[in-house]
């Protein structure tokens, strides 16, 4: 893959400019946030050569080209986005010959009849699309219609020199992170609230933007830096991620987050998820919307507090042995580079 003068790959990552690398490089620099790029991708330049590039959103001008076909003259070269909605970005402003992409939520858009046509034509046209859940596999080729975008999966991985272990707390604490799509917030609540009533010595700290009320006894923090959100975890007896029936394993970063810090988590058992937690080992599954499971799952581990602390260190090992941004790159990596 490298000659001694260097990598032989060449490729280019665009993103979008609200999120921009050169910005979130000073941020890491700072000690504010993970990895040097987003998503760990910076690990791409121990493989090849790479380019970045700002994506700025697309005006109605170059929208309106786009649907007429009659944008900018494509660019060779192979060129990365993380997921389907900044390719798709991408393809209507600053359009590629040779593009690959992560998907992320249009397996799920798929299972309801939601799929927009134009985002399923454009990812037809990728030479690669790669999913970070096993189960979104199968959908995605079956709804490209088994055509020539090679289709993979790649297990996701977090910045384990940022999460680190931390000594398990001696007073018990629930932690909830998370704003996506398919959290769960309502089966959350009826969770926490029958913890509660049990264990009210139990402090529980759910960072959401819901706009649900939280039962008595629950703090709620809107938003949270990276900073501030990796000593959030180390006071977590437990860390809980509810989340309602999804295909792309929702919630997956927040877990990896908190294995990384030594501590449990019990999350639901959407499909995918069994991949990043280990049942018994490193965390429990639950079924989805039932709170009385979720609550169970929580009480046992704040009853057991030497099991909780045993399942938050294997979850630290799991993270090390398979779940690191540099992990995820290099099986990335592979994914592009296998014969079609």
């Amino acid at each position: 893959m490298e000659s001694e003068g260097g990598p032989s790959l060449s490729l280019t990552w665009a993103h979008r400019v609200e999120q921009s690398a050169r910005t979130w490089e000073q941020s890491h620099a700072r000690g504010e946030v993970p990895s040097i790029w987003p998503y760990g991708l910076d690990a791409l330049r121990d493989h090849a050569a790479v380019e970045v590039i700002d994506l700025a959103p697309p005006g109605r001008v170059a929208r309106a080209r786009a649907r007429l076909s009659m944008g900018p003259r494509p660019v060779d070269g192979l060129t990365l986005t993380w997921d389907e909605n900044t390719a798709y970005r991408m393809q209507t402003t600053h359009p590629r010959t040779r593009f690959a992409t992560g998907v992320i939520w249009l397996t799920d858009m798929a299972e309801t009849g939601e799929a927009p046509a134009r985002m399923v034509a454009m990812l037809g046209r990728a030479e690669a699309a790669w999913v970070l859940s096993d189960a979104q596999v199968e959908p995605l080729r079956t709804m490209l219609g088994h055509g020539p975008t090679r289709v993979f999966a790649v297990p996701f991985g977090i910045d384990s020199a940022f999460f680190v272990p931390r000594l398990y707390p001696d007073r018990p604490r629930i932690v909830s992170v998370g704003n996506d799509r398919d959290r769960d917030p309502a089966t959350l609540y009826a969770a926490l609230a029958r913890v509660l009533a049990i264990r009210p010595e139990t402090e529980a700290v759910v960072q959401t933007r819901s706009d649900l009320d939280p039962p008595e006894g629950v703090r709620v923090v809107r938003h949270m830096p990276h900073a501030d959100l990796r000593d959030l975890y180390a006071t977590a007896s437990v860390v809980v991620i509810p989340t309602r029936p999804n295909l792309h394993a929702s919630g997956m970063t927040v877990a990896l987050e908190a294995l990384a810090t030594a501590r449990p988590v019990v999350v639901t058992d959407t499909p995918g998820m069994e991949q990043y937690v280990s049942e018994g080992r490193t965390g429990h599954l639950v079924r989805p919307e039932d709170p009385a499971e979720l609550a169970l799952a929580l009480l046992r581990l704040l009853d057991d507090p030497g099991h909780a602390a045993e399942l938050g260190r294997n979850g630290r090992i799991e993270v090390e042995r398979r779940f690191t941004t540099q992990i995820m790159v290099a099986s990335l990596v592979r994914g592009l580079l296998a014969p079609a």
